[in-house]
C-alpha cells in the first residue's frame, strides 16, 4: 500500500500540471469544472485506499471485499488513464524541450485515451456487472429418451456474493428471472464466494426463492475451498468448507460433494453427479469424477458438475460416459466481446472452452461465464450470464 501510496500523490501532482497546460486556454468556467471534477475523483480513491488501510474488521466481510474491489477499479479506470494522461504530455515536453512548451497534439491524445478507459471501466462498473443476459441452449443429446425431450435446466455459476454487496435487489432479480424460466433442475457450479464464509452474508434468504421442479443441486468451486483466505492454515480452510456446506444447503440446494443423485423424471432416470475443485491457477486440483459417477451407468442421461472446463478434457471427455458437464469459472476474464457473430475473450488462451457449448463425439460441455466479478468490480462487453439449457434428442 505505501508503493501505491506514492504513485498516487506522483500522479495527482503531475495530472493537474497536465490538465493545467491542456485546458488553460479554455473558458474559465470550463477550466475551473475539469479541475473540480478531477479533484471529485481523487477525493473518493484517497477515501477509497484510507478505508481498506485502516480496515480492521474480518477480512471476508462483504463490505470489506467490496471496498478492496472499488480500489482496484479506481487503478484500472482513474490512475491508469492518469498514467497515460502524464505519459503523452510529459513526452511532448520533451519533444518541444528546445523550444519549451508541450505538444498539444500527444497531450490530447493521452486525455481521448484515457478519458475513453475511464468511460469504459465506469459503465462496465455501474452497468456492465450488472447487464444479466439469458443465454437459450438447445442441447441435442444421443438417443435421449422422449420423456426427456424439452427438459429445462438453469445452469448458474460464479456469483461470488461479495458482487451485491450493495446491490441485493439485483441478486433477488436474478432469482426472479431463474424462476420465471420455469427450470425443471437449476444447477449451480461452484464459487459462490471469492474468500471467505462471511461474504454469503445473508444471501441464502435470496437463493432459497428459486424453485425448481425436480430440485437445485450445486458443487463446491475452488474460491469455495477457503483457497484465496489470505494467510489461512488449513485448519482455517476447513472450517470455511464445513460452514459453506451449510450456507449453500439454506440456500436451497443439495450439495453434490463428490457424488450423485439418481432422480426419477417421467419414469425415466437422470444421474446428476458433482465433483469439488480446489487450488488456483495454474495448479488446480481436480477431484477425480469416477467415484461420483459410480451408480450411474444405468441412467438415461448423466450431467455432471465440474466447475473447471479444462476438466472435461483432462478427465472426461472420451474417459466416462456423460453425455453433459457444465462448468464456470472463467468469468471470460471478465473482458471481451460478445456478439450475435462474434465471442471472443483473452480467457481462450488459458480455457480452450471458455464459454458456451462444445462437443466431442457425443458429449458436451456447457461453460457459464458466471453473475458476479471478482478482484475488480467491472465487467467489460462480458455480460454475466444465466443458461436456459433445453434438452432435445438427436
Amino acid at each position: 500500500m505505501l508503493v501505491l501510496t506514492v504513485v498516487l500523490l506522483l500522479t495527482e501532482i503531475l495530472t493537474i500540471l497536465a490538465l493545467r497546460a491542456a485546458f488553460r486556454n479554455i473558458p474559465k468556467p470550463g477550466y475551473y469544472l475539469i479541475l473540480f471534477l478531477n479533484l471529485v475523483i481523487s477525493i473518493y480513491m484517497w477515501i477509497l485506499l484510507i478505508s481498506v488501510v485502516t480496515y480492521k474488521g474480518d477480512f471476508d466481510t462483504p463490505g470489506n471485499i467490496s471496498l478492496r474491489m472499488n480500489i482496484a477499479g479506481m487503478i484500472s479506470g482513474v490512475l491508469l488513464p492518469r498514467m497515460i494522461i502524464i505519459f503523452f504530455h510529459f513526452t511532448g515536453m520533451l519533444f518541444r524541450l528546445r523550444r519549451k512548451g508541450h505538444s498539444q497534439n500527444l497531450t490530447i491524445a493521452g486525455l481521448a485515451l484515457g478519458g475513453f478507459i475511464f468511460v469504459v471501466v465506469a459503465l462496465s462498473t455501474f452497468i456492465g456487472r450488472f447487464n444479466f443476459k439469458t443465454e437459450n441452449v438447445e442441447v441435442a443429446i444421443e438417443d435421449l429418451p422422449p420423456e426427456l425431450e424439452g427438459l429445462r435446466i438453469v445452469h448458474l455459476s460464479d456469483m461470488h456474493l461479495a458482487t451485491f454487496y450493495n446491490h441485493y435487489k439485483k441478486l433477488e432479480d436474478v432469482v426472479n428471472t431463474v424462476n420465471g424460466l420455469n427450470p425443471d433442475l437449476i444447477l449451480n457450479t461452484g464459487d459462490f464466494i471469492s474468500y471467505g464464509w462471511k461474504e454469503y452474508d445473508r444471501c441464502d434468504t435470496i437463493l432459497r426463492k428459486s424453485i425448481s421442479r425436480f430440485g437445485n443441486f450445486a458443487v463446491l468451486g475452488n474460491h469455495d475451498m477457503g483457497t484465496y483466505f489470505p494467510n489461512s492454515p488449513e485448519s482455517g480452510r476447513d472450517s470455511i468448507i464445513i460452514k459453506m456446506k451449510s450456507l449453500i444447503a439454506a440456500s436451497g440446494y443439495k450439495l453434490l460433494d463428490n457424488e450423485n443423485v439418481l432422480l426419477k423424471l417421467n419414469n425415466r432416470t437422470i444421474a446428476i453427479a458433482g465433483i469439488e475443485t480446489a487450488g488456483r491457477f495454474p495448479e488446480m486440483a481436480h477431484t477425480d469424477p469416477g467415484p461420483a459417477l459410480e451408480g450411474t451407468d444405468s441412467a438415461d442421461i448423466r450431467i455432471l458438475l465440474l466447475h473447471d472446463p479444462n476438466q472435461w478434457r483432462a478427465d472426461v471427455c472420451r474417459k466416462s460416459n456423460v453425455e453433459l458437464s457444465l462448468g464456470g469459472h472463467t468469468h471470460g476474464m471478465q473482458i471481451g466481446i460478445i456478439t450475435k457473430n462474434i465471442k471472443w475473450s483473452p480467457a481462450k488462451r488459458i480455457y480452450p472452452e471458455w464459454n458456451g457449448l462444445f462437443s466431442d463425439g457425443a458429449q458436451y460441455l456447457y461453460v457459464n461465464r458466471g453473475l458476479g466479478v471478482l478482484s475488480v468490480p467491472f465487467r467489460i462487453w462480458m455480460p454475466p450470464e444465466i443458461t436456459l439449457i433445453i434438452l432435445k434428442r438427436n
